[in-house]
């Protein structure tokens, strides 16, 4: 196996020419607080010991890898498998991250996480890990999200989170983001901004990477134990990144082994109306990070849409940018009736519900598997169950 990718970033939070800290400077060395603590804290025994327990014992991970045999005989060709993040506590991968910054920002002596959120699984998450820490939780939502996921925003008002409704912008993910900065930046020594992908400042896209890859990890030993090597495509889709290099980050190193992280096209790439910024952004600043993104002219976002709230962001982690310069891993995108027709099809052949996130991972290898002979296998990310979304399709479709 390679070690090309076990650097990385270097010190200064550089994934090639991708990340760093595009920040002022005081808000420099409390970023650089967090990194300092997070590398002393995560390699303790006992906080390895306790946040391995939370994930035995309250996620229940290990999560299954489970071979979808009704929708690969639909298809045809390659042999289609989940990695089964849904049957998370909370019904996503955001847990594994959030109880890992909810465990740092309380041995800091933080008196509050802050965080944004799309579709709400990680807030719902966040929400989850800050009760069970003992920590003030506030998330900041989009009006369009909170309209569009209101499942989820029911359980973080259960869950005793302050959720503060972002009505800026376009009232979704990016200017979520832009709300819970702002408060974070009003007391950044007491406050924790717990992000919710594999973006942001140094050392962000590091720390929720190196949570999630617990995710990759398991599924490598698995798929070995099941079919006696490893997957010949992964599959996940990619908003920020976090599920997706999650599960990417145990292969890297793995030269037979084809990566896809699949965006979102939403009304397509001819439309202004899409979140797809591997395949059409350009490379620039955002949220305190170098990466591709969706910009104007002026180098200022611009609004971006999918169909599914947690994948509408203008930037992407910068290690997928890393990721795709290299020519490791391949982006391709799915637009709005593919994803949609993907959620009712391994609902209806499968019975599971996945989140319209992971519908478009879903989409993406229910074309690739009918290209392939049948002794390929396609491992995809189940990052996130459809609950939240369930209504919103059902009313899409009139069903």
């Amino acid at each position: 196996m390679s070690t090309q990718f076990l650097e990385m970033p270097d010190k200064d939070g550089f994934f090639g020419e991708y990340g760093g800290q595009i920040i002022p400077p005081e808000l420099k060395a409390i970023m650089d607080d967090i990194n300092d603590s997070y590398e002393k804290v995560s390699q303790t025994e006992a906080f390895q010991t306790e946040l391995q327990n939370l994930y035995a014992d309250y996620v229940g991970r290990p999560s299954p890898i489970y071979f979808a045999r009704r929708l690969t005989e639909r298809q045809g060709g390659a042999r289609i498998f989940l990695k089964r993040e849904d049957l998370n506590h909370t019904g996503a991968h955001k847990i594994n991250h959030c109880l890992g910054e909810a465990l740092l920002a309380k041995h800091m002596g933080k008196t509050k996480v802050l965080a944004e959120t799309g579709a709400g699984q990680h807030g719902v998450a966040l929400a989850t890990a800050c009760a069970l820490i003992g920590i003030e939780c506030e998330i900041h939502m989009g009006e369009i999200d909170i309209a569009k996921e209101h499942p989820n925003v029911t359980k973080m008002k259960i869950l005793g989170c302050k959720l503060v409704t972002v009505t800026r912008g376009t009232r979704t993910l990016k200017d979520a983001v832009d709300s819970a900065f702002e408060e974070y930046l009003k007391d950044p020594a007491h406050f924790f901004y717990a992000i919710g992908s594999v973006v942001g400042p140094h050392p962000f896209p590091k720390m929720v990477r190196d949570f999630q890859s617990v995710v990759g990890k398991e599924a490598r030993g698995q798929f070995l134990a099941k079919e006696g090597k490893l997957p010949d495509y992964l599959m996940a889709c990619v908003g920020g990144g976090s599920n997706a290099i999650g599960l990417f980050t145990a292969f890297l190193g793995d030269e037979d082994v084809k990566m896809i992280g699949v965006e979102p096209a939403g009304l397509g790439l001819d439309t202004p109306d899409h979140a797809a910024t591997l395949t059409l952004g350009t490379k620039g600043a955002l949220h305190g990070f170098k990466c591709y993104n969706l910009q104007d002219n002026e180098g200022n976002p611009l609004p971006v849409y999918s169909i599914a709230s947690g994948l509408d962001y203008p930037g992407v982690g910068p290690q997928h940018c890393y990721l795709k310069d290299i020519e490791r891993v391949r982006y391709e995108s799915v637009d709005d009736q593919e994803c949609l027709d993907a959620f009712m099809i391994l609902s209806r052949l499968e019975g599971i519900i996945p989140a319209l996130e992971s519908a478009h991972a879903v989409a993406y290898a229910m074309k690739l598997a009918k290209t392939l002979p049948s002794d390929q296998t396609i491992l995809i990310n189940m990052s996130g169950r459809g609950d939240k979304d369930a209504d919103f399709v059902a009313e899409r479709l009139s069903l």
